[in-house]
């Protein structure tokens, strides 16, 4: 769950403009997720957070890989 709380947080210092790239991802509830899990601890169903970590982090995570091949391509 910190590891969620973590991809939360840095979902939103993301530029604008990369948030707009990828509106396939929800971002706004990404970013609301990390207020979840630091200040409504009862709130939190572990079934979701398995869900997450199972199926909804493989598009985020292409996503950051595409990203991380563009920065490497523009420095190249």
């Amino acid at each position: 769950m910190r590891a969620l709380e973590i991809v939360s947080e840095a979902s939103r210092r993301l530029p604008e403009e990369l948030l707009q790239w990828h509106p396939d991802i929800d971002w706004p509830a990404i970013a609301a997720a990390g207020n979840i899990f630091r200040h409504e601890y009862d709130a939190v169903d572990e079934a979701l957070i398995w869900r997450t970590v199972q199926h909804d982090l493989t598009t985020l995570r292409a996503v950051a890989s595409d990203e991380l091949r563009r920065v490497q391509a523009d420095f190249a």
